[in-house]
């Protein structure tokens, strides 16, 4: 549709804001050397503003968490008063706005869907969220229309799933790495952000020489400096149009990014195709009616423009997604980092706004019952102002100079008071000179920048010019003080009433331990179970939200949940209010935390590329915190399918690891093993007998993993053989592994003494061959290598590479000894955490555990060899008898008497002499009977 020009009207009738057309055709006429691309685009910005002044359906423009927007909105809403507000925002979120008159601002309206369809896998889960503040013109037309009887609310913006859908090919949504790092920041997650009247230059060289020229550092002071002060006191036309006019030179500056101009004017159609929509279903009049809509969109040029627009535009079904919405809390650092404004912009919008009702007189609207904030008495109903015709009011602001603003100076002092003590407080060493000295850097900056009046920017700068030193003595800065100070970072807060159902759930299971748990900040629980047990139910609920939510939600300080253990004292760090929004988002999977942990553990079961460890994991967690035997049976026989799918053991440590922990479990606790533990048993036996001569010739495997085979395999070696199993595929399995590195040969030989296949002798002697060949020194660390990692499947052999590490101290050469000793050191911290226990404790039995008796100690391997044990023999070479039980005879009478038995002791010859197996000749019943039976057979 083409722009309505002057040239175009019908009767030939001026339209009034020809001057102003002639004034800049005059002017790029001068400046550009002739009528060039300078005179279209400015004409056409002209032509723009006209164009939606005279749209019979009232247009609003506005700019996010903007205070001039906010307060040119209450004021145009009292003298309109529209029978129906048509608002830029996701149609979807409307159910959700009645809900924040139970919330404390700022929050963010928040879609969120886990289930994605339709998109890339990579992007769940998808979500979208509107921050919402008090200081913003979309919070005026929501109060407006809600509180207000007749008047209709209706969202036009696109949905939720069409931000997605539309985003593809245009950019991806932000990662985990897009993620602002500190807590405040990080409230939104990884959300996309959708706001009403994103209005910057998309014109990277425009932006360069707004603020170069402006000698401002950032947007957001440039937009604070030349356009929120100047229309904080403008009336409606004048706000409007000049609001109207940023929209259209940004728009025509723009670059041409073909995928980003696609969405914007997609979003227009969208919008106006919805609102001739509700205008026909209604038929309610465009002039009751306000549009509030970006400035950047209110100055489109889309066919489907106005309510007499083009109806070609056709609106695609949402695709197959579960959408799920809630409130969820916002702070303005949060909005600050999701729209990339200045550090500390939004609270300064914040204090402008303040200052804007007060200087302007305006009475806000506000939501009956809303949280936080002071009420406000109800202003008087207005009587509707008659329309009027459109009038030029840019000419004239354009052509105004600037109003000159008088420095206050009482509030200055009072700025550079208030950060001197902060900066007291916080660590730093300042003083009423530093408070002086901040006062007049702040003028002078104000004067450098060609501005009469310092600005909270200037103020800032001086602050940190004159208090800051070369390091920060505290957790803040000087310029997070100043932050603070114009008003800090407001966080919001979801109220109880707004909380999904699950959150409802979890504070009404908490209520015994009588804490404000909507609070911020960390608060500690103390739960007696023993003198309360009805507290048990709150412990088991602080279990689950630890395994749900984000790190510091729930941290446990006292007491532990294992396996067949429960603490009957607890101690918990409680921070649910500052981790408000990831409780919300647990909301939107199910209605109890019970529902969605089940459903967490199934999706990690059931997942494509799930290994037998990670089922594992899921079974342990389901009988730990969700109780029962169904869904741990349900997992375990997943993870028994898992088990016979995989080919390799990269995961056998853990499997091993948790396995003996729930085969001990349910040996405790259950009179009968369930069936599919007992099959895994069988079917892990048989599975890794397969597998073990690979592993050990496998580069791929590392010592611990086959370690961690055989550790399955002795461990439940008696319970597979009690259900079937053959020990015979143990065998063929040994008698197949011819492992050639070192450390595989160590843990070979060491499962081979396991089996009875080598005595601890023939070891021995194979080790001390090794340290007495000079070629295979070198490599002999690596054999004890294997020897420490067989410590886990064979913990009986603790004593022997005690030995074995001794003689490699005592006979290795320093140049081999010396670059394996770091080594041996990160082996044991990383991989034998659980073995380097067994070896302490086998180390201090044998080494002496007082210092003077090390100079004569001598190791038992060694004293064993040079004093060989023989029986001890008098001198007719009869071996003596013990005598420590005749010389005290005190245990075997008691011993006796306990027993009903009667005797007496020997004395004499009769105890020198040998007497043999006695009893056989005092009961020869039981030789005759065995002698019978072989003879019989």
């Amino acid at each position: 549709m083409k722009p309505v020009l002057s040239a175009d009207v019908p009767d030939g009738r001026q339209t009034p804001f020809e001057a102003l057309r002639g004034q800049l055709q005059h002017a790029a006429t001068e400046f550009a050397d002739g009528p060039d691309a300078l005179q279209g685009i400015l004409l056409g910005i002209v032509d723009d503003v006209e164009r939606a002044v005279h749209e019979p359906l009232e247009i609003f423009p506005v700019c996010h968490h903007s205070p001039a927007s906010a307060v040119a909105m209450a004021r145009r809403l009292r003298e309109k008063q529209p029978k129906v507000v048509y608002l830029e925002l996701c149609e979807d979120m409307a159910p959700l706005l009645s809900e924040l008159r139970n919330c404390r601002l700022p929050v963010a309206v928040q879609a969120f869907a886990s289930d994605v369809r339709g998109f890339p896998a990579e992007w769940a889960p998808l979500s979208v969220v509107a921050p919402i503040t008090e200081a913003s013109a979309e919070y005026q037309a929501i109060a407006y229309a809600l509180d207000t009887p007749g008047v209709e609310l209706v969202l036009v913006d696109r949905s939720s799933d069409h931000v997605f859908q539309w985003q593809a090919g245009v950019q991806e949504p932000a990662g985990p790495g897009d993620r602002p790092t500190e807590e405040e920041a990080a409230l939104h997650g990884d959300a996309v952000g959708v706001e009403i009247g994103d209005l910057r230059p998309r014109f990277a060289e425009l932006e360069e020489h707004l603020l170069h020229h402006g000698r401002v550092r950032h947007w957001s002071e440039w937009w604070h400096q030349y356009v929120e002060l100047p229309l904080g006191d403008s009336d409606h036309d004048t706000y409007r149009q000049v609001m109207l006019l940023i929209g259209s030179l940004f728009r025509r500056l723009a670059p041409g990014d073909p995928g980003r101009v696609r969405v914007d004017e997609d979003r227009e159609r969208y919008m106006w195709t919805r609102m001739r929509e509700h205008l026909a279903a209604t038929g309610t009049d465009p002039e009751d009616c306000l549009y509030v809509c970006g400035a950047f969109h209110a100055s489109s040029r889309v066919a489907e423009f106005g309510v007499h627009g083009s109806d070609t535009f056709e609106i695609t079904p949402p695709g197959g997604s579960t959408w799920r919405h809630g409130l969820i809390p916002s702070s303005h650092a949060a909005i600050e980092a999701q729209f990339g404004l200045a550090a500390g912009s939004v609270s300064i919008a914040a204090t402008q706004w303040a200052k804007n009702l007060k200087r302007t007189r305006v009475q806000p609207f506000r939501l009956a019952g809303q949280a936080g904030g002071k009420p406000r008495k109800a202003a008087a109903p207005a009587v509707p102002a008659a329309p009027e015709q459109p009038s030029d009011k840019l000419s004239g602001f354009l052509q105004s100079p600037p109003a000159l603003d008088r420095l206050d100076e009482a509030e200055l002092l009072g700025w550079s008071v208030e950060i001197v003590r902060s900066a007291r407080r916080n660590g730093y060493l300042a003083s009423t000179a530093d408070a002086i000295s901040v006062f007049e850097t702040s003028i002078l900056l104000a004067g450098m920048r060609d501005r009469a009046r310092p600005t909270p920017y200037d103020f800032q700068d001086a602050a940190v010019t004159c208090i800051e030193k070369d390091t920060v003595p505290g957790r803040r800065d000087v310029r997070r003080l100043v932050e603070i100070l114009m008003g800090g970072d407001r966080v919001g807060q979801v109220g109880y009433e707004a909380l999904p159902p699950l959150a409802r759930d979890v504070h009404d299971r908490l209520a015994p331990l009588d804490m404000k748990l909507q609070q911020r900040g960390v608060q500690r629980a103390l739960l007696d179970m023993t003198s309360r047990p009805e507290l048990r139910p709150c412990s088991d609920v602080l279990w689950m939200l630890r395994r749900l939510m984000p790190h510091g939600a729930a941290r446990p300080i006292m007491g532990e949940r294992e396996l067949g253990k429960r603490s009957v004292q607890e101690s918990w760090d409680l921070a649910l209010g500052t981790h408000q929004r990831a409780l919300i988002e647990l909301g939107y999977e199910g209605v109890s935390i019970e529902q969605v942990l089940e459903q967490r553990l199934r999706r990690v079961a059931y997942a494509p590329d799930v290994t037998t460890a990670a089922v594992l994991e899921a079974v342990e967690d389901a009988v730990l915190y969700l109780g029962g035997d169904r869904l741990a049976d349900e997992l375990g026989t997943r993870a028994l399918e898992v088990l016979a799918t995989e080919r390799s053991v990269d995961g056998a440590p853990e499997v091993l690891r948790r396995v003996r922990r729930l085969l001990a479990y349910y040996r405790i606790s259950r009179p009968v093993l369930p069936s599919w533990i007992e099959s895994f048993a069988k079917t892990g036996y048989a599975h890794y007998c397969t597998l073990l001569p690979t592993a050990f010739t496998d580069e791929d495997a590392t010592v611990r993993q086959v370690a961690a085979m055989l550790g399955f395999l002795f461990s439940m070696e008696s319970l597979a053989l009690s259900l079937g199993c053959d020990r015979t595929q143990l065998d063929l399995a040994f008698a197949q592994s011819h492992p050639r590195e070192p450390s595989r040969t160590a843990l070979l030989w060491a499962a081979q003494v396991q089996l009875g296949q080598l005595s601890r002798t023939d070891l021995r002697e194979r080790c001390d061959a090794l340290l007495d060949d000079p070629l295979v020194v070198p490599a002999y660390p690596r054999y004890l290598s294997g020897l420490l990692h067989a410590l886990e499947p064979v913990p009986q052999l603790a004593d022997f590479v005690v030995e074995a590490v001794s003689n490699a101290f005592a006979r290795l050469p320093d140049p081999v000894l010396l670059p394996w000793l770091p080594m041996l050191i990160t082996t044991l911290r990383s991989e034998g955490a659980d073995l380097a226990p067994l070896l302490i404790r086998e180390a201090g039995r044998v080494f002496p555990g007082r210092l003077p008796v090390l100079d004569s100690w001598v190791p038992p391997w060694k004293a064993a060899v040079e004093s060989p044990a023989v029986p001890a023999t008098d001198g007719g070479g009869t071996a003596r008898r013990a005598v420590l039980l005749s010389v005290y005879p005190e245990t075997c009478d008691g011993l006796a008497l306990l027993l009903g038995c009667e005797g007496t002791w020997e004395a004499g010859a009769e105890a020198e002499a040998p007497g043999g197996a006695a009893i056989v000749g005092r009961h020869p019943e039981a030789a005759a009977a065995l002698e019978a039976l072989l003879a019989g057979v």
